[in-house]
């Protein structure tokens, strides 16, 4: 399905840095405990070199590799095909330790778990099999086009195919996917909407190559043009063949508009592992290489005695664990809402109960994105003047949450909030609710 017509003329990393891995991870873990050491594993690999890779500012071929070669793309996978079969709970805490060394990578693989799990949500029961069994067995990475920001890419259909035009500003990790997923509006039809997963190797798909933002730099989110991208109606995730038209035996409204809290869930756990990995980076940087001030008329020998120091420190630390434990709960209403409604009970989804899930995503985002900037922003503080250098790369964490939380105002998440708490409403599914 994966054509290799179009050649990579980009300056990317070189895949084979990380090649010794492909022997090391060969075997994949058994267990949630064995699948979150692996992500450990992945992310110690990725920090020591994480800053210079940024400067360098490489499309991550080579990083994709090693989380191909370490299996993490393969977490959510069925067994059968050779995946991990572990639940979304499981998924989030990998994305976030791998986010603890490269925030960029932790983001292109909470993005691709995302979209690899696209036909599962909205797709046929057959889809949803058929699209795990061709990405799992093949480890195939994906990305997706469907910035909702930008206008719909249109939709021109024939009786065996449908065909996708148009452009987005955004489209995270695209440049360096096997598959893309597309989502566009029938011409004259903006209502109805399809998904579609198309190999990314074609003529039709260009990129500009243009990401050059100040934060999550390696995660290749320029813009994309699509021209007469084709799928085979087959490959209409939730349409019916025949008729043409959403199809009856996909049922559950609720259930397909999962996907949003689920992707706001990856984003939240990618800005937690990165405050995370700011604090640890800081500390290891305060213990090593940052002087008391000896202008206090409290001096003490080292950094680590300054009361202002501790102090801080442990505020910090107080707050992401209190962060990370809500995020937890909320992938533990993630799980629950999976495992009681999908396959064949998706229709049974309620309204309450997909808008009580999307209210604890949303509560997590609010305090992770609340907690990751104060911390990203305030341990230089506690490094001193030095830490600034742009060798030490201490800058990053705090831009890659900057950046990323603008992806949508956090106002409109405490106003949701705020409505669920005094007049009892549920937010109503949108593309980023």
């Amino acid at each position: 399905m994966v054509s290799q017509q179009v050649p990579d003329i980009h300056p990317s990393s070189d895949p084979t840095i990380y090649q010794e891995y492909v022997t090391k991870f060969a075997t994949l873990p058994t267990d949630w405990s064995g699948w979150l050491q692996r992500a450990r594993e992945v992310s110690d690999i990725l920090a020591v070199d994480a800053a210079a890779r940024e400067k360098a500012n490489q499309s991550p071929r080579a990083e994709v590799a090693l989380l191909k070669h370490s299996g993490l793309t393969k977490i959510l996978g069925p067994k059968k095909y050779g995946g991990g079969e572990q639940p979304w709970s499981v998924a989030y805490k990998a994305i976030r330790i791998v986010a603890h060394g490269d925030g960029s990578i932790g983001m292109l693989l909470g993005y691709h778990l995302l979209w690899s799990t696209t036909a599962n949500v909205v797709g046929s029961q057959e889809q949803a099999h058929r699209f795990a069994k061709l990405i799992t067995e093949n480890n195939y990475f994906l990305g997706g086009a469907v910035n909702p920001r930008d206008s719909d890419l249109v939709i021109t259909t024939t009786d065996s195919h449908i065909t996708f035009n148009g452009a987005k500003h955004f489209n995270t990790g695209g440049v360096v996917s096997d598959l893309t997923v597309l989502e566009g509006a029938i011409d004259g039809r903006p209502e109805e909407h399809i998904f579609a997963i198309v190999p990314t190797q074609q003529e039709g798909i260009s990129f500009a190559y243009n990401w050059d933002n100040v934060g999550l730099r390696l995660t290749e989110s320029g813009s994309v043009k699509i021209e007469n991208v084709s799928a085979p109606w087959e490959d209409a995730l939730g349409w019916d063949v025949s008729t043409k038209k959403p199809d009856s035996n996909v049922l559950g409204i609720q259930f397909g508009s999962l996907f949003l809290p689920t992707i706001q869930l990856v984003f939240v756990n990618f800005y937690l592992g990165i405050a995370q990995g700011a604090l640890d980076f800081a500390a290891k940087y305060t213990k090593s290489n940052t002087r008391s001030w000896p202008y206090g008329g409290d001096n003490k020998e080292s950094s680590t005695d300054e009361f202002y120091i501790l102090s801080t420190y442990g505020n910090f630390f107080a707050h992401l664990r209190a962060a990370e434990t809500l995020v937890d709960r909320a992938g533990e209403e993630a799980d629950k809402v999976y495992a009681k409604y999908s396959g064949e009970n998706r229709a049974g989804l309620t309204a309450r109960e997909r808008g009580e899930f999307a209210e604890w995503v949303a509560s997590a985002k609010v305090v992770a994105t609340d907690t990751g900037l104060r911390v990203t922003s305030g341990i230089f503080e506690l490094t001193g003047s030095r830490s600034t250098h742009s060798k030490v790369g201490l800058d990053r964490f705090w831009r890659d949450i900057r950046i990323h939380s603008l992806h949508d105002p956090l106002a409109y998440k405490n106003r949701e909030l705020g409505r669920y708490l005094l007049l009892d409403e549920i937010p109503e599914p949108t593309w980023y609710t």
